[in-house]
């Protein structure tokens, strides 16, 4: 699934490609992916307008339009937003998994490409986005993301500390990968109780979780398995992985080499984690 660091390469490459190009059109293939307005509202509300710029909240990325409205396309696990014309070429095999396209000046296309078709694609006005957008918890990559502000988003939960990262009400853009990644390097075990975690914990969890993310966006993000960016290039911290995808393989931590373990009770998804180095 794509999360903050994807997300975070898709936007700043399409607001490189796309921001001030003119939508001359829109074709909706599946309107089962839209949100907030059928197909004919959603090209009556996005035909003729330019797009101001492309941004990133959580895991959405956002188009923004030069009347204030915004489409808003959640990726999940097998969503990407694929460019096509002006010198960058389409891979033929993800034409069929196309679910909507946007048709621009100059010749080009923008194409939202879902293998699964479980993502989803909304056309919000700047007033429904706010609200939306009010109810996601802090960005962890913003300047004033301190362990302090990591600590009261884990206060007072008896759930497991991985679960509550990956609560986007609590915080914004985490999911299983970093996540998992994250908790590594804190040295502190994913099944534990969000609100046990002392305040030494919160400053190491706070600063793996930046430097994991922001070394993946500098990497363009993690391609596991169907992660593409907009012109079909692949994430490369999949060679930094610690421990998703992992299980069995030894800790990397120095001195340990201990085979990481896999856990699926804590949110029925795949939790690696090091038994001797996490607690």
């Amino acid at each position: 699934m794509p999360e903050l660091p994807e997300t975070e390469t898709i936007a700043r490459v399409l607001d490189r490609h796309v921001a001030g190009a003119r939508v001359l059109g829109v074709e909706v293939a599946r309107p089962g992916v839209l949100r907030e307005a059928d197909a004919a509202a959603f090209a009556s509300g996005v035909s003729g307008a330019t797009i101001a710029r492309v941004w990133r909240r959580a895991k959405l990325v956002v188009l923004e339009l030069d009347g204030g409205a915004k489409v808003i396309v959640q990726p999940r696990f097998t969503g990407a937003l694929l460019l096509e014309g002006a010198g960058v070429a389409f891979p033929e095999a993800e034409r069929r998994f196309v679910r909507l396209t946007l048709r621009l000046d100059g010749g080009r296309a923008l194409h939202y490409r879902d293998i699964r078709a479980l993502g989803t694609v909304a056309l919000m006005s700047a007033a429904r986005f706010a609200e939306y957008a009010a109810a996601l918890g802090p960005e962890p990559l913003a300047a004033d993301f301190t362990a302090a502000v990591l600590a009261g988003r884990l206060a007072g939960s008896r759930q497991a500390v991985k679960k509550v990262l990956m609560d986007q009400r609590r915080l914004a853009g985490v999911g299983n990968i970093y996540a998992n990644e994250a908790l590594w390097q804190a040295r502190v075990a994913p099944q534990r109780p969000a609100a046990s975690l002392t305040r030494a914990e919160h400053r190491r969890l706070r600063d793996a979780l930046v430097d994991r993310m922001a070394r993946s966006v500098a990497l363009g993000g993690t391609t596991f398995e169907n992660f593409l960016g907009p012109t079909g290039e692949t994430g490369r911290f999949v060679h930094e992985l610690r421990v998703y995808g992992r299980a069995g393989q030894p800790c990397a931590t120095p001195g340990c080499g201990r085979p990481l373990a896999e856990d699926r009770t804590v949110d029925g998804r795949a939790t690696v984690f090091c038994a001797r180095c996490q607690k």
